[in-house]
């Protein structure tokens, strides 16, 4: 091991990077705090203000993707489609198999300078989340309870409140809901058979009342789907602690 995969493997370079991102993650959050006056008075002023703040957040977590890890992510897709990315709005479908696999999805954000705009479909929970749950709430993210009784209007005026969004923005979502597991496809599969539905080899049964409300609500606002898909070389199971010391991962992204 050479000295800069050695001190990134060191709890001390782990601490560092932890402050200074929950330090200036915070600060962040109590900017954005401050904007609040803005909306009732320039509601597209507060949202690109907003975008920039989130920016400065995830901006950190691709950062040690790209630099501190090296990962490579290579993308896939056809020369006509890739003309398009960034300068449209867009449904980003995503599989749900790893642990950094989010990362990858704000990498491919990055390249086409959607980071700080791009939306997810997120738990409840994660709004109380201090840095990226405060981050998100400011974003106007959609949060759902994932029951859907109770969320059909709320993730419903979530979409429609974008429908005005005045910078080109993606929607992240992933619509198995959860990660991956053995056991979880076991299940999943069990399902499908007792609905007749096909079986699935490496993804667990889509769940498709929030793809299909998405889809509804922005209609005539988003451009297209992207259908894409996640894999790592060479069996990798990449997590977000080999991410943080250092080690490289190599993904492909297919995009569709």
């Amino acid at each position: 091991m050479d000295i800069i995969g050695f001190l990134k493997s060191q709890f001390l370079c782990h601490l560092f990077i932890s402050y200074v991102f929950i330090g200036t993650g915070l600060i962040i959050n109590l900017i954005q705090l401050f904007t609040l006056p803005l909306w009732p008075l320039n509601k597209q002023l507060y949202r690109k203000i907003n975008c920039r703040l989130a920016y400065c957040v995830s901006s950190q977590l691709v950062m040690l993707l790209e630099w501190w890890s090296g990962t490579d992510c290579t993308l896939y897709t056809d020369l006509t489609n890739y003309s398009k990315y960034g300068k449209e709005n867009a449904i980003v479908i995503l599989n749900h198999n790893f642990e950094i696999d989010f990362l990858c999805g704000w990498n491919f954000c990055e390249r086409f300078g959607l980071l700080g705009s791009s939306k997810v479909l997120a738990k409840k929970e994660l709004s109380y989340v201090p840095v990226i749950g405060w981050m998100w709430y400011f974003l106007e993210i959609v949060f759902c309870k994932r029951k859907w009784e109770e969320d059909r209007k709320t993730v419903v005026q979530g979409l429609q409140n974008l429908r005005d969004y005045p910078e080109h923005f993606w929607f992240l979502i992933h619509c198995e809901g959860t990660r991956f597991t053995e056991k979880k496809h076991e299940i999943s599969m069990q399902v499908a058979e007792a609905k007749g539905l096909p079986k699935l080899k490496y993804h667990l049964l889509p769940r498709t009342k929030g793809f299909a409300v998405t889809v509804q609500s922005l209609r005539n606002v988003v451009s297209a789907v992207y259908d894409s898909t996640l894999n790592f070389r060479n069996n990798e199971n990449p997590t977000l602690l080999g991410v943080l010391n250092g080690k490289k991962y190599h993904a492909d992204l297919y995009v569709r």
